[in-house]
């Protein structure tokens, strides 16, 4: 049909189903599955054609790591890649290079059923993360995650008993905290990088609020923002509470109300049409937030300064 995408990405709903399909071995366990390239070989062969998978899916590779550059400067380790992915997340052309050290964990979300991984799995916010924002390992990270590794692989070489699942479950749960602490590391360590990325925020919304942007499409959104700066939006928003301690809407709010103290201050527009030019369809709903953020209206905000 004209108008549809040439390539409709595959979907695996099942573990056992996508290894099949890329000619590997057929898992120990139908739920979750370790996949060590120094037994099988991932290839970028088997990912350069789009898929979803519906699991979770956990991969680091030792030649996966590379320098992230911005401008004429290099930062970061360039040992050591990670990358994770949630159900339904479609992938395409993953760029990762072949390698014969690291692993690739599947994990099915009934796995985690009754757990209460369940429910936080969630909130590693890293799963939302684009590929380009892989987590990036020192060597002492990296012996760390390759260790968890080996204990999953193990277990689940090892014959099922009623504590399998358990020990299973807690060590995904004891790699996902390890990967939150080293990208909260990360995070500082690539702080010139994220610094020149909060600049590029700055000078985005600063023209938004200024160039009738915000009057003709409204409060700027923080998928808007995220698209702007080919960051996923999680990740902005893990980036802005490192540098700043808000998220990005409370970080849109900030430049917003920023902005109104300086109109209010040197122009004589009404309350109603500071509010349009900002991006609020309601005037009401500019003093609350103004009023919420500053302790004053905006017309005691301006009379202050008469």
């Amino acid at each position: 049909m004209k108008g549809e995408p040439k390539h409709k990405p595959h979907i695996y709903q099942s573990i056992t189903q996508m290894q099949r399909a890329f000619g590997l071995p057929q898992p120990l366990h139908p739920l979750i599955s370790l996949l060590d390239y120094s037994n099988v070989q991932i290839t970028r062969e088997m990912l350069a054609s789009p898929f979803v998978m519906d699991f979770y899916n956990i991969t680091y590779n030792e030649s996966a790591g590379c320098r992230m550059r911005y401008g004429q400067t290099t930062y970061d380790f360039d040992e050591g890649g990670m990358f994770f992915t949630s159900p339904g997340q479609p992938l395409t052309g993953i760029q990762t290079a072949d390698s014969s050290s690291g692993f690739t964990l599947l994990v099915h979300p009934d796995f985690l059923r009754n757990y209460p991984l369940d429910t936080k799995i969630k909130n590693y916010g890293f799963f939302s993360y684009s590929v380009t924002e892989s987590l990036h390992l020192s060597d002492k990270e990296k012996t760390i995650i390759t260790a968890i590794g080996k204990n999953i692989g193990d277990e689940l070489e090892t014959a099922i008993d009623d504590i399998s699942q358990d020990v299973l479950v807690s060590q995904l749960e004891l790699l996902l905290n390890y990967s939150q602490r080293f990208y909260k590391r990360q995070f500082i360590t690539r702080k010139p990088i994220n610094n020149a990325l909060l600049e590029r925020l700055d000078v985005l919304l600063h023209t938004y609020f200024t160039d009738e942007s915000a009057l003709m499409n409204g409060l700027p959104t923080v998928q808007f923002l995220a698209d702007e700066l080919n960051v996923s939006p999680r990740y902005l928003g893990d980036m802005l509470r490192s540098l700043t301690g808000q998220n990005t809407q409370q970080y849109i709010h900030h430049k917003l109300i920023e902005k109104a103290k300086e109109v209010l201050t040197i122009s004589n527009l009404t309350v109603g049409e500071i509010a349009y030019q900002l991006g609020f369809e309601h005037p009401q709903s500019f003093s609350k937030l103004f009023k919420l953020k500053t302790n004053l209206s905006p017309l005691e905000f301006r009379q202050s300064f008469n």
